[in-house]
């Protein structure tokens, strides 16, 4: 028997106890015994040995990108300073006289005045009237236009008067008709046809002679809608001479200022078509003009007016159209001028 196995039946020396490893040896024979266990259970398994495990790819930076710089700011270029513009100053204006004050005409209180609708027409058609079996107006055709001045010239019994009349209602046609407007006067009585906007003024001025002026206004307050105080002021506002003879009788009055009187009647009641018969019979050419001027300032202002008249002169400075009249007929119509001419043959013959 071995002295190892005597030893340990018959308790032999205790053997001596086997130097201690460092630290790094143990663990280095620690793998070396992890590894051969290892490759003995590989081999039993039969499969390779591993070999070493691979490294880790290497991360790749990508390359760093440079900062955009920022765009460079551009600076507008200075804009040059314009210099004000240099202020130009007008001409003065010649200095001018103040335009003369024109009296208005009469108008009526309650009449509003309408630019934009003309005054009535006139329209005689194939009209005849006669005195008992004596026809005047034979077949008698006339058209006098809104708003113009229409003279009606002839001699003496060439039947303008009674063309007056028959338009007016005071005389009726035997045939034909006579239209103001649209209104047809037919049998309408004469106080319904100037609240239509008719209005004569007659042959003979037609005034009250026995009454003082202002008796004679104040009868023209009577159609209604218009005061005494109206009156006199327009009146006397159109012709102030009237106003210095309001308290004489209107029969001791010149001849001018019964016309003046007898046209201040008319314009009160503020009419549309006005018809004028002879205005400047028996009355003096200063006067006839004074007249002829007011007739003018109506026309102006949109009233249609037909006037018969002798003077041929006179009627035609103010007309805008005109007709000769000879033994109750219409024998020509025109112009004023054209009528100037004609009416010369006319009157001689």
């Amino acid at each position: 028997m071995s002295d190892d196995v005597v030893s340990a039946v018959f308790g032999g020396p205790e053997p001596s106890e086997p130097p201690k490893k460092s630290s790094k040896e143990a663990k280095k024979a620690k793998k070396a015994r992890q590894e051969a266990k290892a490759a003995k259970q590989r081999n039993e398994v039969g499969q390779p040995e591993p070999g070493p495990a691979p490294s880790p790819a290497p991360t790749v930076m990508p390359p760093a990108q440079p900062a955009p710089s920022p765009a460079p700011t551009v600076t507008p270029p200075a804009q040059p300073v314009m210099p004000p513009a240099p202020t130009v100053t007008p001409p003065a204006q010649p200095s001018r006289s103040p335009a003369p004050t024109v009296t208005p005409p009469l108008r009526p209180v309650s009449q509003s005045a309408d630019p934009v609708t003309l005054p009535p027409s006139v329209v005689v058609d194939d009209v005849r009237a006669a005195y008992g079996r004596i026809e005047v107006l034979h077949g008698v055709n006339l058209v006098v236009p809104p708003g113009s001045v229409f003279a009606l010239l002839g001699p003496n019994g060439a039947g303008k008067s009674t063309l007056l009349k028959v338009i007016n209602g005071r005389m009726r046609p035997s045939s034909g008709q006579v239209l103001v407007g649209d209104t047809p006067v037919g049998k309408s009585p004469t106080e319904k046809l100037v609240k239509t906007g008719l209005c004569a003024i007659p042959e003979g001025r037609g005034i009250f002679p026995n009454l003082t002026v202002r008796e004679n206004l104040r009868i023209w307050t009577y159609r209604g809608g218009i005061t005494m105080k109206e009156v006199e002021e327009r009146t006397f506002a159109t012709f102030p001479r009237l106003k210095d003879r309001r308290k004489q009788m209107a029969g001791t009055l010149s001849g001018g200022e019964q016309q003046m009187l007898a046209i201040s009647r008319a314009l009160v009641t503020g009419p549309k078509v006005l018809l004028l018969d002879e205005l400047s019979m028996g009355l003096a050419p200063l006067i006839v003009n004074e007249l002829y001027e007011l007739v003018g300032t109506l026309a102006a202002q949109g009233m249609t007016i037909l006037l018969v008249e002798q003077f041929v002169t006179t009627a035609l400075s103010v007309a805008t159209r005109a007709a000769i009249m000879v033994h109750g007929r219409i024998e020509q119509e025109g112009t004023p001028r054209e009528m100037a001419d004609a009416a010369l043959s006319v009157y001689l013959a």
